[in-house]
């Protein structure tokens, strides 16, 4: 799978992504084949560096905010077209990032 970092429009349904514009082409989604929730690097924080007694000394720790950064993820099959029909399609990784509202294409699979 190719990884990217790119910003999407997504039109969400009742079950997660309906429809997707990358690049000024729209995907229709098929099939949602994955859904999970991923956390922040949670343990590369202040206070996980502190709990362990790997941060310099006299250091603060900061607030429990690293824990929260978290994103939701969707693997779908798409189509290209209004009706996911235009071609053969592929896999795509699509992540909602809680923290700022946005959507990004992580991954492709073609």
């Amino acid at each position: 799978m190719r990884r990217y970092d790119d910003p999407v429009e997504v039109r969400r349904g009742g079950d997660g992504p309906e429809q997707f514009l990358w690049h000024g082409r729209l995907w229709k989604v098929r099939a949602v084949l994955a859904h999970w929730v991923e956390t922040g690097p949670w343990w590369q924080g202040s206070v996980a560096r502190a709990a362990i007694g790997s941060d310099e000394p006299g250091s603060e720790p900061t607030p429990v905010g690293d824990l929260l950064g978290e994103r939701e993820l969707w693997r779908v099959e798409a189509g290209r077209g209004a009706d996911g029909g235009l071609d053969g399609g592929g896999v795509f990784d699509l992540s909602f990032d809680w923290a700022d509202g946005r959507w990004q294409l992580v991954g492709c699979e073609d």
